[in-house]
């Protein structure tokens, strides 16, 4: 597989793909799995409630979100990818936060379910044939492709994980 041009998706998400190494996204959403249950395993429940700044999101909220918005953008992949031309709305992601009910929930619980949703993700990628990979279609009004939307959910996540790694777990010694 191509990494996508720059025609292929909004202008704002080039950071997101910029931070998937290689062609493989496939490889690339698997070991980032890895990776984050490894980043997780030994947290307690006081580090998913720290935040690293004031109005900042607490590592639980930051969680959440990585969760929520792959969902979204897998979403759009699944509708572009068979064929849905329907143009499809954004959404707030600060208003996800705060309805997501995750300062009630285990941070042990929030990292299963990032979990569960990956194994998701890479079984709806997985079954993308190469038509689908080229389809394009339109999501919070900019032309975008299925192939653009599986290394945008790759890099979303990666750049959230390289934030918890630099700003938040940086304060908090592993217990």
């Amino acid at each position: 597989m191509n990494r996508p041009e720059a025609g292929e998706y909004a202008e704002y998400y080039g950071k997101y793909i910029a931070k998937v190494p290689g062609k493989e996204v496939l490889g690339t959403l698997e070991s980032e799995r890895l990776h984050m249950s490894k980043l997780f395993t030994g947290r307690s429940e006081r580090d998913g409630n720290f935040r690293y700044a004031p109005g900042k999101w607490t590592i639980k909220e930051v969680l959440g979100h990585i969760a929520d918005t792959e969902r979204i953008f897998t979403y759009r992949a699944l509708r572009i990818a068979r064929g849905d031309q329907t143009p499809l709305p954004g959404f707030e992601q600060d208003d996800f936060v705060k309805n997501g009910g995750f300062a009630s929930r285990t941070l042990a619980d929030l990292a299963e379910e990032f979990d569960a949703v990956r194994g998701a993700s890479i079984g709806l990628f997985r079954s993308f044939d190469d038509g689908a990979w080229s389809r394009r279609g339109v999501a919070s009004q900019k032309e975008v492709t299925v192939r653009a939307l599986g290394f945008i959910t790759a890099g979303h996540q990666i750049h959230h994980r390289m934030i918890l790694e630099e700003q938040y777990f940086p304060a908090i010694p592993r217990a």
